[in-house]
């Protein structure tokens, strides 16, 4: 009696897998439903072989926005080449499994993980991916897999059968892909390495960062700050023949103009006072992998003739060094400057411009894809809840507030107001009250109501400024004029998200002098 609920998900597949009334992927999914209830499956996947990358065919169960499926792929990869089951009875006492499958259960119960090939004849054209919490130390793994391995023979015959051959990509132009997780299969995500966004905008942007990830070309990456340029330099690292490389990221502002160019390009021993050993750079560190700049814009005029050699010749020397180093990397920038406007005012250099923009990609404002609020605040909440230890969900009061605000900080504004009104929330629901601006404590308006031309926000185009704009500018601050030029300097660099160089080209003086000006009148920087 105790097999009893397996033969009965054997025998309810085979008959819904040859219904000739049902389509593929609804017999799949009607089939992994079964499988699930019958076996109490947390969540069931079925990957299919699509050239060299395993694609995710059909799903049932706990599968959401926040989970992170490409850990899956390392065990896809493997099955399809050798063929071989991979089960893993407790991936909680498994120290590798345990670090990359976060579960949402705090109690930390027994989750089995099954792997299992789906084969027709002797090839392997896809994977079964089941994930089941153990009721007993007595339930019988062996079973479960013999039962899993049985219906994954039967998804090989009928994949095999109504496909024929998978490389076919008129195949996949005829459905709508799974690889959309959410709970509402109306509302479907793109998600990868992070990327989340349903928008029309976004998927463009998805669309252009797969088309140019298998290059090597250089990539600039152009939006507002928080819009989520590192997580897009990311993915096209993980998406190039590069993903077994080093990722390296570099803050081209954080950094003054001698550490910068010791941080890209290493220094030898006793090339400058300090320099007590030899110190490999960034590039060193990035070969064979990608070089993420940040903040491309802010370089000095020395550092970029530089990093143009580095670009062109791929060979540099360290600081104080005369050997020459050659190097295998792939850089993509981001900036949130008007580069074209820099190259005109002799601020950027013109050359440089051109080598760095090979691929632009334009990473829209939140404001302008308000449609990803909804998934972006439900992803956003569950991983603070699952380090609140809490299962935190939004009233639709509080989700239409957030879905009209403006949004000056993007991305990483919402992440802040909703950890905020995590905190403020006194249970697991985000009400409205909840939410800083119905509490008076909200400081975005002030940003962007006033003022706002003074942000460096990315214009990709090439109209000139006007003079009252420049006017502004170069009056805004003079610490030998101003009658509150500490007031003057708190405002600028709360504007600039406390960023030092940003807030001294908005006051018009040097990085250096704002310096200077933050010790003189004891300003605390602040950080994020």
């Amino acid at each position: 009696m105790k097999k009893s609920g397996e033969f009965v998900a054997i025998y309810e597949i085979s008959k819904i897998l040859t219904s000739p009334q049902s389509t593929l992927f609804r017999s799949l999914r009607e089939s992994l439903k079964v499988l699930s209830l019958n076996l109490k499956l947390q969540k069931s996947l079925i990957f299919v072989r699509r050239g060299f990358n395993p694609t995710l065919l059909s799903y049932y169960g706990d599968v959401y926005a926040e989970d992170n499926l490409s850990f899956y792929y390392s065990l896809i990869e493997q099955i399809l080449k050798n063929g071989f089951p991979i089960v893993v009875p407790d991936i909680h006492k498994e120290p590798y499994f345990n670090t990359v499958i976060a579960s949402a259960d705090s109690t930390q119960e027994p989750v089995s993980l099954f792997c299992l090939p789906i084969r027709f004849e002797r090839e392997c054209i896809g994977v079964l991916v089941c994930e089941k919490k153990r009721e007993s130390a007595l339930e019988s793994i062996s079973e479960i897999t013999l039962t899993l391995s049985l219906a994954s023979n039967l998804f090989g015959q009928k994949l095999k059968l109504s496909i024929g051959n998978l490389e076919d990509t008129s195949f996949y132009e005829n459905y709508e892909p799974t690889t959309s997780l959410t709970k509402n299969d109306d509302s479907r995500i793109k998600i990868n390495n992070g990327v989340i966004g349903k928008s029309k905008t976004m998927q463009a942007v998805m669309d252009l960062v797969y088309h140019v990830a298998p290059s090597r070309s250089t990539v600039l990456l152009r939006g507002e700050s928080g819009t989520g340029k590192e997580v897009i330099a990311r993915t096209i690292h993980y998406l190039s023949p590069r993903k077994d490389g080093p990722f390296i990221k570099v803050n081209c502002s954080a950094l003054p103009e001698t550490i910068l160019e010791s941080e890209l390009f290493g220094h030898e021993k006793g090339a400058f006072t300090g320099a007590l050993f030899e110190r490999k750079g960034r590039f060193e560190l990035a070969h064979g992998g990608t070089l993420f700049l940040d903040e491309i814009g802010d370089i000095s005029p020395s550092v970029q003739v530089k990093l143009l050699r580095v670009l062109q010749e791929r060979e540099f020397e360290r600081v104080g060094g005369n050997k020459t180093i050659r190097v295998d990397v792939r850089v993509i920038t981001a900036t949130n400057r008007n580069l074209e406007e820099a190259v005109l005012k002799g601020e950027f250099r013109a050359d440089l411009y051109f080598r760095i923009n090979v691929v632009s990609i334009y990473l829209p404002p939140l404001r302008d894809r308000k449609e990803d609020i909804p998934l972006l605040a439900e992803h956003i909440l569950n991983k603070i809840g699952k380090e609140l230890n809490r299962k935190l969900r939004i009233t639709p009061e509080a989700l239409n507030l957030l879905i009209n605000c403006h949004w000056p900080g993007n991305v990483r504004e919402l992440e802040n107001c909703l950890e905020r009104a995590a905190t403020n929330s006194r249970n697991n629901w985000i009400d409205e009250i909840d939410v800083a601006c119905r509490r008076n404590q909200c400081s975005s308006p002030m940003l962007w109501k006033k003022d706002l031309q003074l942000i460096a926000t990315p214009v990709v185009s090439f109209e000139e400024s006007k003079p009252k704009e420049e006017t502004q500018r170069s009056s805004f601050y003079n610490p030998l004029v101003a009658d509150d030029p500490k007031e003057k300097i708190i405002q600028a660099m709360e504007k600039c998200g406390w960023v030092q160089a940003k807030a001294a080209r908005m006051l018009n003086i040097t990085p250096r002098q704002l310096g200077y000006a933050l010790k003189k009148y004891g300003i605390e920087i602040k950080k994020f």
